[in-house]
């Protein structure tokens, strides 16, 4: 299933906030992206409806092996991207926020040949 890029954002962020701090609410969701709690909330009530998360009794919020494939490919894109650019010379900001908009649109095929290729010739 297709979801939206602000949907990926908001699985990759509950899977670097879950490595961070081990326990993940939506306050810590909305202050890492610097988003509204309101905004937040209609989020997560759509990716718990679609089985993506799950939000337990306390407000803890867990990954579903769905969401968390998700997450993790994005994760995956974004790292590789940032870190090649910013190897190339990119500066480190532009790199992170190019990496965010690569990562939602590239194909699983284009993907795949340049991590084979950056990764074949230690780029990174």
């Amino acid at each position: 299933m297709k979801i939206h890029a602000s949907a990926e954002d908001y699985l990759e962020t509950i899977l670097i906030l879950t490595h961070r701090n081990g326990m993940v609410r939506s306050i810590d969701i909305a202050n890492e992206l610097s988003y509204s709690k309101p905004s937040v909330s209609i989020a997560m009530k759509n990716l718990r409806e679609n089985g993506y998360i799950t939000v337990d009794a306390n407000g803890y919020i867990f990954l579903e092996p769905p969401g968390l494939e998700i997450a993790e490919k994005i994760y995956e894109r974004h790292t590789l991207f940032s870190t090649w650019l910013a190897n190339l010379g990119v500066d480190p900001q532009i790199a992170q926020e190019d990496a965010c908009r690569i990562e939602h649109v590239i194909s699983e095929q284009s993907f795949a040949a340049l991590k084979r290729h950056v990764t074949e010739n230690n780029e990174i």
